[in-house]
């Protein structure tokens, strides 16, 4: 077996540890270990205590599922803290020779040296194109002349202060962090097909207390964002209209949601014991799904804002890609598209093997992602090759970790 490695995706509603080795046409999973989330509320720590010891529960179960002991993983990240800007780096190339893979990093140097505040920090460096000698939209200027070479950088940003908070629980849970991922990047990695990054398309990773969205064109990240909206604002509804526990509106949510009105017959009910009642109450489905479907709305008309102000709107020939836990509700895909406007359709994990019944799910987007990407950001980062193929160069701000050593089996 090649190199295993982890990910740990700490969301609002689950923790996720998954042990898998990165293949050239599967990922193998030999472990799994998921926990109900304690301590995050949309994506940011407010119980540092509580999340470490969620954390501990989710290694645990999937160290004795592979037979590992699990000392390092990538990490997600989420949260409205996240920001994104662009920006452009110019350097020049001596000596009439050929531009080489260090040209590219200074250059990357070069669009990272802007003003962040003291409490933000670089989370992501995405590079978008280069240009070399006015020649524009270079993909990759290796093995190229020219004189003069600039890049088109996105970078992704985050509250320094979360991050430190995140890192402290993971920490605390006896777990280093390799490295941080953003949500929508990891999901978009497992969930998009190459044309789709090629040709112009947005994935909505839509989990418990956030709505994640990364904006794929020419086969890279152009934008990235974080919305404080997601799946547990649909439950959080659900309480309020029928008066019953939380977990019993999740479960109302699951079993006899909807998002759309339209899509219910009029004469569908169910029966939920509300609180203070002594009797079980009878409600309409058709109403449940008039509270859901305004949320819903809500959520896309937010996606769509966000995409108009990155601009790039007009760009998405392949649409929306949905995926995240709330995604999986009846009747959320047509109202993503009647709302946005192009098409829309639902992904999950793909090419999974091994223990994976469990992940293939759109609520594991992110845990799948976590481990091919971070495995092709480190490679990126070493300046090779990932099973033959080209790899996206991504470099990553601060937190960096070891290379391929993350597991240590319990025989040794």
């Amino acid at each position: 077996m090649g190199d295993l490695v982890v990910g740990l995706d700490v969301g609002t509603s689950k923790i996720c540890t998954v042990v898998g080795e990165v293949r050239e046409d599967d990922i193998f999973v030999v472990g799994v270990g998921i926990e109900p989330s304690r301590g995050m509320k949309k994506g940011i720590v407010n119980d540092m205590e509580s999340l470490t010891a969620a954390i501990a529960a989710s290694v645990h179960k999937a160290e004795k599922a592979s037979g590992y002991d699990i000392s390092r993983a990538f990490v997600s990240v989420a949260g409205n803290h996240i920001a994104s800007i662009s920006s452009r780096g110019m350097v020049g190339i001596t000596g009439q020779r050929a531009v080489n893979r260090e040209d590219l990093d200074r250059a990357m140097e070069a669009a990272r040296a802007i003003a962040i505040p003291h409490n933000r920090e670089v989370l992501h460096i995405v590079p978008r194109s280069y240009s070399l000698d006015g020649q524009e939209r270079v993909r990759s200027p290796i093995g190229m002349h020219g004189f003069r070479l600039e890049m088109e950088a996105h970078i992704i940003t985050a509250a320094s202060t979360c991050i430190a908070n995140l890192e402290e629980s993971v920490q605390n849970a006896g777990v280093a962090v390799d490295r941080f991922i953003l949500n929508p990047l990891a999901s978009g990695h497992v969930v998009l097909t190459p044309e789709e990054k090629e040709m112009g398309v947005v994935v909505v990773d839509i989990g418990g207390g956030t709505t994640d969205l990364a904006i794929f064109i020419e086969g890279t990240v152009w934008h990235a964002a974080v919305i404080p909206v997601g799946g547990d604002h649909l439950t959080n509804d659900i309480t309020h209209w029928m008066h019953v526990p939380y977990n019993e509106a999740e479960a109302v949510k699951i079993q006899h949601g909807h998002a759309q009105r339209r899509g219910v017959g009029l004469a569908e009910t169910f029966v939920v014991q509300p609180f203070g009642e002594g009797m079980p109450t009878e409600f309409q489905r058709h109403e449940l799904a008039e509270v859901i479907e305004l949320r819903v709305i809500e959520l896309f008309e937010l996606v769509q804002r966000e995409i108009k102000r990155s601009g790039y709107d007009g760009l998405l020939r392949a649409g929306a890609v949905l995926t995240g836990g709330s995604s999986q509700l009846e009747g959320v895909r047509d109202v993503a598209q009647d709302t946005l406007g192009f098409p829309v359709r639902l992904a999950r994990p793909e090419r999974l093997t091994g223990m994976a019944d469990a992940l293939r799910n759109p609520s594991y987007s992110t845990s799948v992602g976590l481990l091919g990407l971070g495995l092709e950001m480190d490679v990126a980062e070493s300046g090779g090759h990932s099973n033959g193929h080209s790899v996206q160069t991504i470099n990553i701000g601060n937190l960096l970790g070891g290379f391929f050593r993350r597991l240590l089996p319990d025989n040794e």
